[in-house]
C-alpha cells in the first residue's frame, strides 16, 4: 500500500500542472455503486473494499470518506496511512479540501469516475480560495495498478420481447416525444440499467448486476449503442441491426460526443452536407438545438466535449420510464418472488434441521464469540 501511494504521489508531482491531490472516486466510468473488478481503483490504492466511499490522496496524507455502514470495516481495512474520514461526523469531503488544501491547489480526478453534479459541486465549493479541479487526461491509478483485471468480455444477451413486455422501438419512440418535448435533438444515455431497458440487452459485466458495459446516444433519427464488439455475437449483430441500432465500439463514444456537440453526428458519412452538418429527414431538429444530459448520471469527460449552452442537465426520462413495469414485467416480478420465496423457505428448512446438531451450535457460538 505505500508503495502505491508513492507512485501516485509521483505522477502526481510531474502532472501537469502538479497536482496538490488526488480524488479516486468508488464509481466507474457509468457513476455505477457496484463495479466490475477492473473498477475497484479506490479498493487497490485504500485497501477498503466496501461498495461506497472516495479516497483522497495527498503529498502528506491519504484519506476515506465513507458512509455509517461501513465505519467498522473501514477502521479494520485500512492501514495506518489512512485516515478514516466518517460522513456526517466529520466535515464532508468538498468543505475539507476547500479549508485544508492550500490556496490555488491543483486537485486532480478522473472526469470519467464522476457525475456532471458531483463536479460542478465540487468546482463551486473550491472557487471560494481559487482551487480548481483539474481533470486527469488518463487515470493515474491505472497508471500504477500492474496486475489490474483485463476489461469484461462476456457475451451480450438479448432480451427477449417475450420478457421486456416492450419493443426497442417503442421506447425509442418514446423518449424521443420526451426529446421534442424538451426541444432536444439528443440524449446521451450512461446509467447502465438504463441502457440495458431501452435496447432490452442484458449483461454479466458487474457480479449480482444483469447490465453490459456500454453507452447509448439517441437522436431524432439515430441510435448509437458503444460496446465492446467481442460481447457480441452474430445473432446479437442481427438484432441490433433490425431495430436500427448502430454499433460502435466502447470507446468512440469520446469522439462521437464531439461530433454530436457540432451536429455532425450521423450513422453514415454520406449524411452528411459539404458544410459538414448534418442533413435528416425530420424539421424538429432545426427547431430542437439541446443534447440531454443527466448530471447524477453522465460523467464529466462527456460533459466537457460538449457546449455547455447547448446542454439540457434534466434527470433521464428513461428513470419513471423504467420503473413503470408493464404487464409482462409485473407477472415477471411475480414469477420472480414465487421462486426467491421457494429458495427461502428451502434454507429455513435446513437451517432448522441444523440447529438440532450440537456440533453446528457449537460452530456458531464459537463464530459469534470470536473477537473482532
Amino acid at each position: 500500500m505505500a508503495d502505491t501511494l508513492t507512485a501516485l504521489r509521483s505522477l502526481m508531482y510531474c502532472h501537469s500542472p502538479p497536482l496538490h491531490a488526488l480524488l479516486v472516486p468508488s464509481e466507474d466510468y457509468h457513476q455505477s455503486e457496484y463495479v466490475s473488478a477492473r473498477d475497484k481503483r479506490r479498493d487497490f490504492v485504500s485497501g477498503f473494499t466496501g461498495s461506497a466511499g472516495i479516497a483522497l490522496v495527498t503529498m502528506n496524507g491519504a484519506f476515506l470518506w465513507t458512509d455509517g455502514r461501513y465505519f467498522l470495516q473501514a477502521a479494520q481495512q485500512l492501514s495506518e496511512q489512512w485516515k478514516l474520514m466518517r460522513m456526517r461526523e466529520d466535515p464532508a469531503l468538498d468543505i475539507w479540501m476547500a479549508d485544508n488544501l492550500p490556496k490555488d491547489a491543483a486537485i486532480g480526478v478522473d472526469p470519467w469516475c464522476i457525475s456532471v453534479d458531483t463536479a460542478q459541486k465540487w468546482e463551486r465549493a473550491f472557487a471560494k480560495k481559487q482551487q480548481k479541479l483539474v481533470p486527469t487526461p488518463r487515470n493515474l491509478v491505472d497508471e500504477v495498478w500492474k496486475n489490474q483485471p483485463p476489461p469484461e468480455t462476456n457475451p451480450l444477451i438479448v432480451h427477449p420481447l417475450e420478457f421486456a413486455g416492450r419493443s426497442v422501438a417503442d421506447k425509442l419512440k418514446d423518449l424521443r416525444e420526451n426529446l421534442v418535448q424538451e426541444k432536444a435533438r439528443s440524449m446521451i444515455i450512461k446509467a447502465l440499467d438504463e441502457v440495458a431497458w431501452l435496447y432490452n440487452v442484458r449483461g454479466t459485466d458487474v457480479s449480482y448486476s444483469s447490465v453490459v458495459h456500454a453507452f447509448a446516444i439517441v437522436t431524432l433519427n439515430s441510435a448509437f449503442f458503444y460496446v465492446d464488439k467481442r460481447k457480441l455475437s452474430s445473432e446479437a449483430n442481427s438484432y441490433m441491426k433490425e431495430n436500427g441500432i448502430l454499433v460502435r465500439e466502447y470507446g468512440e463514444v469520446s469522439s462521437d460526443a464531439v461530433l454530436l456537440a457540432s451536429d455532425q453526428l450521423t450513422p453514415s458519412s454520406a449524411n452528411k452536407t459539404p458544410t459538414g452538418k448534418a442533413t435528416g429527414n425530420g424539421a424538429a431538429e432545426f427547431v430542437n438545438d439541446l443534447i440531454w444530459v443527466d448530471p447524477g448520471a453522465c460523467c464529466f469527460a462527456l460533459y466537457l466535449k460538449l457546449n455547455a449552452d447547448k446542454v439540457l442537465l434534466k434527470q433521464s426520462p428513461l428513470v419513471l420510464a423504467k420503473a413503470l413495469k408493464n404487464p409482462v414485467e409485473m407477472e415477471g416480478l411475480k414469477k420472480a418472488h414465487i421462486r426467491d420465496g421457494a429458495a427461502v423457505v428451502q434454507y429455513l428448512a435446513w437451517l432448522d434441521r441444523q440447529c438440532s446438531d450440537k456440533d453446528f451450535l457449537n460452530d456458531i457460538t464459537e463464530f459469534y464469540s470470536f473477537p473482532v
